[in-house]
């Protein structure tokens, strides 16, 4: 029997593993009677409805990733508000015969969409100090704590200059009502795709963000709210709430070491803010998400043991200096790529979707595919990954099928120098690990070998099409067993994190290439087989495992879904022009 954390853990990973012969543990079916509320709310909170400012930003999608391009937005109320639409808001509404349901910034697996986002403020014009719980349906923020002057006082001198934290939480349930044992996995690939649409809006409006990495899971829902039992009297277990990340927003330039030394400094006076805040006036009571509930005692077992303390983690050793990312040129349509100077970040942020099916035959040349590649790098104040206070444990081995300039076959992306020797180990067949021609000299992409591998990439996605019909799909690789060894269970969801940053960064890569092989699009794909992509990858033990997969290719649009626009239902008022 398992006992220690590490231990359960591991065999959390290895029990919800889906096999040839047999898929992760699931109810089987949909129970559409008990399917649960996407949306959380807090009845009794006061609620502050926010404006629809996301559309006026001009920053440029290109410009996100060069340092100090972007100016500062000023912290208030339409900032925030910008802040919360881009990255936890509604992208469109999706409906067919009766059926409508809304699609967000954030990409969730299933679309169910556990995670929650909470802000703490000490204020700002048009926002009193406080914490507040947002609500993506009605784009409102509901104020869940009130600070009176002298605890508003206070936090701001926890807190650097015009800065405020964003606090992410799940609801395992959402997931598992579909997924079953398998879900807690997908919560951890949604938590570090908010970690990164969080970051990336924040960079649209020239802020930087920071993982309050040394914060301990107890405090994280001390400072939420989520451990007051009388606000979740009434309602499941199941529907509660557990503390997964928080960031720190800085009103700054990206200055990597600056922010994080803010955010060790918050981390080391958490006692205090948590004080602070449970000093303030509570309101709200949560609202039950399902009439009955399935209960998954693996996924609260692996709960518990990746559960977190406070840990005063170690600066990550500084990686090799890469060159910068290339800029887009000045026309809208690019060249292979580059996305032009007509991408604005809110467009490509907004419009971005998760393609169910693609066309097969669209291609990417190979400077697109490079491009894609090379923002997937580590770069000091450049997004998503200064987000991340820990070097590159993630990798990619990828499936080129439809790449222009690029032979098919399986090729490897190392994202870290460090990993390459180990890397070489664990990838056991006898591979070529030879550079392709033409690759930048930093890109690590390294051709294992040649061949048609569309049929394996679809087998392995648990048979799916859309692995194989798209310009490339990918596997990502974890060093795992010993980083989970080393650092500890509560590793093992940030593992998923950063394969869920990944993931987004590829997500949005891909609606905003402008390549003359078409338009592509992305989607993240959770169902694959495990070990029959390890074992094709010549990979055996837990020294990596295979987290999440992904593919992006030529979408073939549902012409039975017709979309409407993601606040069309809100007051006039509210809503903003379209600026196209």
């Amino acid at each position: 029997m398992s006992t220690t954390p590490v231990e359960r853990a591991l065999s959390y990973h290895t029990r919800t593993k889906h096999r040839l012969d047999r898929y992760a543990r699931a109810l089987g079916y949909l129970d559409w009677s008990t399917q649960p509320d996407p949306f959380r709310t807090f009845e009794g909170a006061p609620r502050l409805l926010l404006p629809l400012r996301a559309g006026g930003l001009t920053a440029a999608y290109r410009d996100l990733y060069r340092p100090g391009a972007v100016p500062t937005a000023a912290v208030d109320l339409e900032s925030i508000a910008a802040l919360v639409e881009l990255s936890l808001g509604l992208s469109a509404w999706k409906e067919t015969r009766g059926s409508r349901w809304a699609l967000r910034c954030n990409p969730s697996s299933g679309n169910l969409h556990p995670t929650e986002g909470y802000l703490l403020l000490a204020g700002a014009p048009g926002v009193p100090a406080g914490l507040y719980h947002y609500v993506s349906r009605d784009h409102a923020l509901e104020r869940r704590a009130t600070l009176d002057p002298a605890a508003a006082r206070a936090l701001a001198g926890l807190f650097p200059e015009g800065s405020f934290v964003v606090g992410l939480s799940s609801v395992h349930w959402r997931e598992a009502w579909k997924y079953g044992e398998r879900a807690f996995r997908y919560c951890q690939h949604d938590a570090g795709h908010a970690l990164a649409a969080i970051r990336y809006a924040a960079a649209a409006l020239g802020w930087s963000a920071v993982l309050l990495d040394d914060l301990g899971d107890a405090e994280l829902s001390a400072l939420l709210g989520l451990d007051r039992d009388a606000d979740f009297a009434g309602i499941a277990a199941a529907d509660r709430e557990h503390p997964d990340a928080a960031l720190l927003l800085v009103p700054a330039a990206p200055l990597a070491p600056t922010a994080l030394a803010a955010a060790r400094a918050v981390g080391a006076s958490a006692a205090e803010v948590i004080r602070v805040v449970a000093g303030g006036a509570w309101a709200g009571r949560a609202n039950a998400l399902s009439p009955s509930h399935v209960d998954w005692d693996v996924i609260e077992d692996a709960a518990l043991a990746t559960w977190k303390p406070h840990t005063e983690e170690p600066a990550a050793a500084p990686e090799a200096a890469l060159p910068p990312l290339a800029g887009g040129v000045d026309d809208a349509d690019g060249a292979d790529g580059t996305p032009g100077a007509g991408a604005l970040a809110s467009e490509v942020i907004r419009t971005r979707r998760s393609a169910t099916a693609f066309d097969g035959h669209t291609s990417i040349g190979a400077e697109t595919f490079y491009a894609m590649l090379d923002r997937l790098l580590p770069r000091p104040g450049v997004p998503p990954w200064d987000a991340l206070p820990w070097a590159p444990l993630v990798h990619a081995v990828v499936f080129v099928h439809r790449v222009r300039g690029l032979a098919q076959g399986l090729y490897v992306l190392e994202r870290s120098e460090a990993a390459h020797e180990r890397l070489r180990a664990a990838l056991a067949h006898p591979f070529d690990w030879e550079r392709p021609e033409g690759c930048p000299d930093h890109l690590r992409l390294y051709r294992l070998s040649e061949a048609d591998l569309r049929g394996p990439a679809q087998i392995v996605s648990c048979h799916q099409e859309i692995a194989a019909d798209g310009a490339f799909s990918l596997g990502m690789v974890a060093d795992f067993g010993a980083t989970l060894r080393e650092r500890g269970a509560p590793w093992y969801r940030r593992l998923f994190w950063e394969a869920g940053v990944l993931g987004h960064a590829l997500y949005l890569e891909a609606e905003a290439a402008r390549d003359s092989g078409g338009r592509v699009r992305a989607t993240g794909i959770g169902c694959y087989f495990d070990d029959v992509f390890h074992e094709l990858c010549g990979i055996t033990g837990d020294a990596f495992q295979s987290l999440y997969h992904f593919t992006v290719g030529g979408p073939v649009e549902d012409v039975r879904l017709m979309t409407r626009a993601p606040y069309e239902h809100l007051e006039g008022e509210r809503r903003e022009p379209d600026p196209r």
